[in-house]
């Protein structure tokens, strides 16, 4: 286990085993640190702490134990991503997850209960395939058509870990499951990178969602189309689209699509494709829509979301700051380790807990 943290730190840093060597002034050989890292040797606790401080990482990273391996790792990214991003999402994921694991234990929270689909994702052949699994997963949850307020919390809500993480410019998320020590059963996670838009944000949650139902593609399906039509069907269900705008239409006023577009949280380029999927909007009114008014929509978003509105606050995952806050709360952590599980500073976390004094809460 501290061996292959080890590796995934160093190539978190971007570092060779003899530039890591060097780093730490040759106290230890490049030899060395490959035998930490295949488990042939363990450093001494000097050594470790300087590892520690070479890496940049915390010591919890490099021993902690909750952690066995990410599987089933699933990035949304594009072709320019560097190894060395990889890794540092990676280790990003698991310190985030070795936190979340933590303070469950502490609550004594089941940590492995979630509510997706009991039989293994599958494969599909067609486009139509996603679509119904999208239709199918809103049954089994009970969500009806109705827009979705929140896809962080009704994710968090049916025990999916959700991470907003700082990611590098080139992804956008991940899913993957957490394989624990043990026997313990494996746990979803979906990341999604703060990065990007509301309306882009809500997408990936739903697209990495995908990835835990569909397993793959046969034939000459293309893997991530699919999952984007997975992902446009569960954030806007076609039963409900088509009452709002009607089976076919030869025009949509921008003010109407303006306003479907931020009722069910997508992107215009988002809503224009599944209206042409739907049959709605011709492939050909498509193209002219992208060709023209609509030309810099998927680059640049119209009438955006408000990050700090109703919707982008919505779509902050919170479940484990809120189980942070608990613990501290009932006396079951201290105010430090609260602080270390967070990565916030002490003054602020106090503050969150007994909430502003009474002179800072007359002046609020």
């Amino acid at each position: 286990m501290f061996g292959q943290r080890l590796k995934l730190a160093r190539k978190r840093a971007g570092l060779s085993l003899r530039d890591l060597s060097d780093r730490l002034e040759q106290k230890v050989s490049a030899q060395a640190i490959g035998k930490y890292e295949s488990g042939k040797m363990f450093p001494s606790s000097s050594v470790l702490v300087a590892l520690g401080k070479s890496l940049d990482v915390d010591l919890d990273f490099l021993t902690s134990a909750q952690v066995a391996d990410l599987c089933g790792v699933e990035f949304r990214k594009n072709a320019k991503t560097r190894a060395v991003d990889t890794a540092r999402v990676e280790a990003s994921v698991i310190d985030h997850v070795e936190r979340y694991l933590a303070i469950e234990d502490v609550l004594q929270v089941a940590s492995h209960s979630h509510e997706l689909p009991p039989s293994n994702p599958i494969e599909i052949a067609s486009f139509e395939e996603a679509e119904e699994l999208a239709n199918q997963l809103r049954v089994s949850w009970k969500l009806g058509t109705d827009p979705l307020p929140s896809v962080v919390r009704l994710l968090e809500e049916r025990g999916i870990k959700v991470l907003a993480l700082d990611l590098p410019r080139t992804f956008s998320g991940l899913t993957c499951e957490v394989k624990r020590q043990g026997d313990l059963p494996p746990i979803p996670v979906i990341v999604v990178s703060t990065g990007f838009s509301v309306e882009r944000r809500r997408f990936t949650l739903c697209h990495e969602l995908a990835h835990r139902v569909i397993s793959g593609v046969k034939a000459t399906l293309d893997h991530e189309k699919a999952m984007h039509r997975f992902a446009s069907a569960f954030l806007m269900p076609a039963d409900s689209i088509r009452a709002e705008l009607g089976e076919t239409r030869q025009a949509i006023a921008y003010e109407e699509f303006r306003r479907i577009k931020r009722i069910y949280g997508v992107s215009a380029a988002a809503l224009l494709i599944r209206l042409r999927d739907l049959g709605i909007l011709s492939a050909n009114q498509c193209s002219y829509v992208f060709e023209n008014q609509g030309k810099t929509w998927r680059t640049i978003e119209p009438d955006p979301l408000d990050p700090e509105g109703e919707t982008g606050k919505a779509e902050r995952p919170e479940r484990f700051e809120r189980l942070v806050y608990r613990a501290l709360a009932e006396r079951l952590i201290s105010l430090p380790k609260a602080a270390a599980l967070l990565r916030k500073p002490a003054h602020d976390v106090q503050i969150a807990i007994r909430g502003p004094s009474l002179p800072d809460a007359h002046r609020s």
